[in-house]
């Protein structure tokens, strides 16, 4: 059996890290870079980067940080927010991120997926989507829908359906934010996580609304999930990666322990 992963989130905004509850009244916790350098040296299995303003305001992706952070890690990072072509994802894998995220990109343009598998692996190609529980329709039969643009455009997709898409397109893995429990500490969103985490054959980080290491443990293993994303938890000092890992390993959840 694999290591579930745990994964700290910093969401990145105009160079600083941000945080808000569903994408709203953010915010400024910190430099990026001396935070996974934190991270890092707490036991951190990987790391994921978020333009969260890239995609909205038009502009390329923040290189200047991602190079920094790649001096002071030695544990893979994933970066998104502002990717849309080719030559944005190469800029940020020759920057030192070991993976790309797509997300409001592959929602408008889907063959981006396709190409950044064929160019880069699948590997390397993380679906970041962002769902917003809804009533169930025909159209989006699961009850969850996608949106983009930090959560201020609704797409009309049906967030399974669109999940086996991008994994039918070369992702190779897909990272799970629920608006609804973005920030909340209480717990994360079970129920479309164990739908996709299920629902597709490539690996789903969980993401939204992490307060306390009981959450991790249920959706590692209720839901599914294959790795746990963490943010308010550990930004605001309540918890350390080693506390949770610690209470996973206590549960008999198999973790990397660096201690």
């Amino acid at each position: 059996m694999l290591s579930k992963r745990i994964i700290p989130c910093l969401d990145v905004r105009a160079g600083r890290t941000t945080k808000g509850v569903r994408f709203q009244d953010n915010v400024d916790i910190g430099d990026p870079v001396e935070m996974a350098a934190y991270y890092y040296e707490q036991g951190a299995d990987e790391l994921v980067f978020y333009d969260i303003t890239a995609s909205a305001e038009g502009r390329g992706i923040m290189l200047d940080v991602v190079r920094r952070v790649a001096r002071r890690i030695f544990i893979p990072f994933s970066v998104g927010g502002g990717l849309n072509t080719l030559d944005d994802m190469r800029a940020v894998l020759l920057a030192g991120a070991e993976k790309i995220s797509l997300n409001s990109g592959a929602v408008k343009n889907p063959e981006i997926i396709r190409e950044g598998a064929a160019a880069f692996g699948r590997q390397c190609i993380v679906l970041g989507m962002d769902a917003l529980r809804v009533v169930a329709s025909a159209a989006i039969p699961s009850g969850y829908e996608v949106v983009i643009h930090g959560g201020r455009i609704r797409t009309g997709l049906d967030a399974l359906a669109w999940a086996r898409r991008a994994e039918a397109l070369g992702a190779g893995e897909i990272c799970l934010n629920s608006i609804d429990a973005d920030g909340t500490c209480a717990g994360y969103e079970l129920t479309i996580t164990h739908m996709i985490s299920t629902g597709v054959g490539i690996p789903v980080i969980a993401s939204g609304g992490a307060g306390k290491p009981e959450h991790l443990a249920d959706v590692l293993t209720t839901a599914a999930a294959d790795a746990a994303l963490v943010a308010s938890m550990t930004h605001f000092g309540g918890y350390t990666i080693r506390d949770l890992k610690d209470c996973l390993h206590q549960r008999g959840i198999k973790v990397r322990l660096t201690w």
